[in-house]
């Protein structure tokens, strides 16, 4: 499932991060964090691999 925002892009980014030990799971907060608990590393992957061009930077609430 691709990212629908920036703020999306880089919160899967940060949780694949953690998934593969680059970073500690201890640093990450909201967003990343529920993404690293509930997400596989590839669908982390797929959604921190979308293309940016075009991209809210969040995504609208309607």
């Amino acid at each position: 499932m691709p990212a629908k925002s920036k703020a999306q892009q880089k919160a899967a980014g940060a949780a694949l991060s953690a998934k593969r030990g680059d970073t500690n799971v201890s640093e990450l907060q909201g967003a990343s964090k529920s993404m690293y608990e509930s997400m596989s590393e590839k669908e982390l992957d797929e959604m921190a691999s979308t293309k940016r061009k075009g991209k809210p930077e969040h995504k609208s609430k309607s």
